[in-house]
């Protein structure tokens, strides 16, 4: 267990005889749990550090209609909510139900501070993971808060070329799974990216798009 554990983001850069030795010393528990077993309900304070030592969890909402959605699947190892162990309203955002059969670790709150005052590289592993957790919420409600489908789309090509100066890009996700990313439906994805085609702002064949006019492209995150 410890060398799984050892691989989780959490922990990275420390031995699985370190980690061994950091929990010699503060109590935790393991829990196993079923294929559809719910391991947190959304509301839920959370009180301990829950990590996927095994198996696979996913995390779901069920909107004003009854309906079930899913928000993300979390296989091990991982820790589940990280950022929503402190703070005043740290409760988990949504459902935990198992995949599969699932092992969690559970570290209460009080056992983890103790953790990460002895060991310095833990603490700089937690910091880091709630830090990038809070950049990747601020980008996503900047990329929300563009309200055309072009601007979301620009904003999309223009964050990929960021790490391809050619403007040739592979994208690695479908149509389908970009229209679901921007909360719009197929049909108007495509219909936005055929008149982008069209005005030679882009060049759009299946996964592969070249960006024509970067500065055109640019004009709609306006």
């Amino acid at each position: 267990m410890f060398h799984g554990l050892a691989q989780c983001e959490i922990f990275r850069g420390i031995n699985p005889s370190e980690l061994e030795t950091l929990l010699s010393v503060i109590n935790y528990q393991v829990k196993r749990f079923s294929r559809d077993d719910l391991i947190a309900l959304a509301g839920d304070r959370i009180n301990s550090l829950q990590i996927v030592a095994e198996g696979s969890v996913k995390g779901e909402m069920i909107d004003f209609t009854g309906k079930t959605i899913k928000i993300e699947d979390i296989e091990a190892p991982r820790p589940l909510a990280p950022a929503f162990l402190f703070g005043e309203n740290n409760s988990y955002p949504v459902n935990i139900v198992a995949n599969n059969n699932v092992t969690i670790v559970t570290i209460p709150k009080k056992e983890f501070v103790r953790m990460l005052i002895l060991s310095e590289k833990l603490l700089h592993n937690y910091l880091d993971i709630i830090s990038s957790r809070a950049q990747f919420l601020s980008a996503r409600l900047k990329f929300l808060s563009f309200q055309s489908i072009k601007g979301k789309i620009a904003h999309y090509l223009l964050s990929k070329s960021s790490q391809n100066r050619s403007g040739n890009l592979e994208l690695d996700k479908s149509q389908s799974e970009l229209a679901e990313l921007f909360g719009v439906t197929r049909p108007s994805l495509a219909r936005a990216v055929r008149e982008l085609d069209r005005d030679g702002i882009i060049r759009a064949k299946g996964r592969k798009v070249t960006i024509l006019n970067p500065a055109r492209l640019s004009a709609f995150l306006k």
